[in-house]
Formats: C-alpha cells, structure tokens, sequence
C-alpha cells in the first residue's frame, strides 16, 4: 500500500477535547501559585476568592445584577439537576431534547421524579418544533447539543410573557455563544468546559423569578443536602455570596480565576465569542471544498461553534453498515491521536458516528487550520486501507 505524504504543518497544540476542554492560550501551573491550599474554603480568604470568581462571572457573561450565581458540586450535571429537583413540580413541564444530554433530564423529570412532562425531540443534527413551546409551562433545554453539534439560533421561542420557569443547560454555550438573559430562569454550566478549567465544578444562576419559585414551593420529594438552596423557607443567600454547600477544590476555583481574568482581559464575552466564530469558520470554510464531509446540524442557523460534530458523507463510507461507519470514525480518531495532532476527537458514545471538534473560545485558529489537512490525510489513510481489505 503506498504511503500517503502527512502534512509538514501541525497543531501546536493538540486538545480539542470537547470537556475538559483545551486551557487557555499560554496556561501554566505557576498561574495557580496564588491558590488558597491547606485552609478552610470557609475562611475568610476562600470566601473572598469564591466571592470573586462569581463577581469576574457575572463581569463575563454579561449577568444582570439581579440574578443569583452561585458554584456547585457535581459540575454541570449537579447545577443541572439541583434546578430540576428544587424547582420542578408546581406546573406542567416540556422538556427539548435534541442530544445526549437533554435526554439525560427526560430521565430525570420522567422516571426519577415521576413528573408528566411533555417531551419535544428531534433526531441528532436538527432542533425540536419550537412552535410547541408553551408559556404556561416549565420548560427544560440545552442550549447547545455538545454531543450533536446543534445550538438554539436565539430565544425569540421563549414568550416575554411567560408563567413558567426557564431551566436551561448552557454547559457549552457560556463564554461562547449569546445567552438572552431576559428569557432564562435558570442557567448552568460548567467552567471545564469553554474555559477550559478543572472539572468537578459547576455553576448555577438564578433569576428573581427561580428565587420567588424557591421560596413559594416546597417539592414533594426528600431533598438531599447538596440540592437544598432554601433555608427556613427563604434562598439560602450564603451560597450565593461564596460560601458553597460541601468543600470545593480551592485550586480548581483558582484555575477558574484565572481563565476568567484571561477572558476579560481579551475583552470579554465579545473576543471570546468571535474566536469560536472564527474556529467554526476555519472549519466551515474547509468542509465547502471538501467532498468527503459534512456536518451533523444541517442547518447553518444552529450549527454550534463550540462543540462542532462532523459527519463522513463519502459515499464509500455511508453504504456500509451502521457498526462499520462506526469503526471507520474511531479509526480516523485513533489515527489523529497516534499523530499527536488531535486529542478526544471521536464523536460522542450515543451520537452517530463521526468527530467532535471542540472549538471554543481556548483553540486557537491557528491550530483548526493547522488540523483541517490532517483530517484530509487521516480519512485518504483510513479509505486507502478500507480499499485494500
């Protein structure tokens, strides 16, 4: 079999892992020196930098100063389903789920708290009918499928007049992506992801009307202590001013200070949204030339610039079977990896088969144009041997 030629340039750096994601542009240990090790997150620095990290997030992502932010365990997951669990109940409940993880709250509204929710889907690459969104009821969505590549275009969904809460997964949207604060009640995410800090964390963000719902409702259900945000019927405010409900790791909080000071010190949610857009084009541009590839959102209008998922379209590909499409993406993953110039790039478990490019705010341009020539010599080098077999 003749050798293909690899291509001369190669990324500098090789993570485009969609969580944990790559760290920021020039990162070092020696950043995290200032780190608050060997004391109580509770003493009166920790809560300062705690304290801060939520004021440099608020700074960030444009927060209203009304709304509540407070770090949590269990990362996204733990934000997300403290929402579910505090909040749900009172009012009937729609749920989109468009992805791995919006199915993930299905599991949890339906069969864990046993709420009749009405279920909006979609199969991988294309959005619910947003038409069949109600005001009148809880509604609960990702804003960005990072496991399909799919993100919602806007908000104009969402009634100004609403009577329902908003809980929205925004794990792979913050930082990179515009949030319309006026339409979301609720808000998660976590800082592994698009900042690309230490995992383990997440962050919750309220709004006046998720606080007025967390102190006129109490659920049915045993609440467990890392959900319970109320005390003697009111929101708990110390959660939200930097004391957290168990210990959190006091160096990952400072790896999370100092990607946000890196971000505002790029000016901003603006710069960091155009670096994702910029990633997304490096790729959308080579994907128009390119005959062998296409993407899994089929509509340009929700294509993520995060989380970017691609599809083999090579007709050579597509007639085999499910299982051998499979395993013809691994193999173009596997590949990129033994190269060393793409790391976790393989689509996700329960997603169709292909790659997940993460393209946040973190990669630098640079690195997706450097890539885009050895997706082309890693599919020419997976097709070449399929040929031979």
């Amino acid at each position: 079999m003749t050798t293909l030629t690899k291509p001369a340039m190669r990324p500098a750096r090789p993570e485009f892992s969609s969580g944990p994601c790559a760290k920021r542009p020039g990162w070092s240990p020696k950043n995290l020196q200032g780190a608050v090790l060997g004391r109580s997150h509770r003493s009166k620095l920790g809560k300062a930098r705690l304290a801060d990290a939520i004021e440099r997030t608020r700074q960030v992502l444009e927060v209203p100063d009304d709304y509540l932010i407070g770090i949590v365990p269990g990362s996204d997951t733990g934000a997300v389903e403290m929402a579910l669990w505090s909040l749900l109940g009172p009012r009937a409940v729609q749920l989109l789920a468009f992805e791995s993880f919006g199915k993930d709250w299905v599991t949890d509204v339906v069969k864990q708290l046993k709420l009749p929710a009405e279920v909006l889907d979609a199969p991988y690459g294309l959005l619910p009918d947003l038409t069949r969104v109600r005001k009148d009821a809880d509604l609960v969505f990702t804003w960005n499928g990072t496991t399909s590549g799919v993100r919602l275009p806007d908000a104009l969904f969402i009634a100004d007049d609403r009577e329902g809460l908003t809980i929205c997964d925004a794990t792979s949207a913050c930082f990179a992506q515009e949030l319309d604060w006026t339409k979301l009640d609720v808000v998660t995410f976590s800082w592994q992801k698009a900042l690309g800090g230490e995992a383990a964390h997440g962050v919750l963000i309220l709004s006046p009307r998720a606080v007025e719902r967390l102190e006129s409702y109490s659920p049915p259900w045993p609440m467990p202590k890392l959900f319970r945000m109320t005390k003697n019927g009111k929101v708990n405010l110390e959660i939200f001013e930097g004391s957290t409900i168990n210990t959190p790791s006091m160096l990952c909080v400072e790896d999370y200070l100092d990607a946000l000071k890196w971000a505002a010190g790029i000016g901003g949610l603006k710069e960091l949204k155009r670096r994702a857009d910029a990633n997304l084009g490096v790729l959308e541009s080579w994907a128009q030339r390119t005959a062998w590839v296409g993407f899994l959102a089929e509509d340009p209008a929700t294509r993520s610039n995060t989380s970017v998922c691609l599809k083999v379209i090579d007709p050579k590909v597509t007639q085999l079977s499910d299982d051998a499409q499979a395993d013809f993406a691994k193999k173009l993953a596997g590949l990129l990896e033994k190269e060393g110039v793409a790391l976790d790039i393989a689509g996700y478990r329960d997603a169709p088969a292909g790659l997940r490019i993460w393209c946040g705010a973190t990669v630098e341009t640079s690195d997706v144009s450097a890539l885009t020539p050895w997706l082309d010599w890693a599919f020419a080098t997976v097709s070449a041997e399929l040929q031979s077999a």
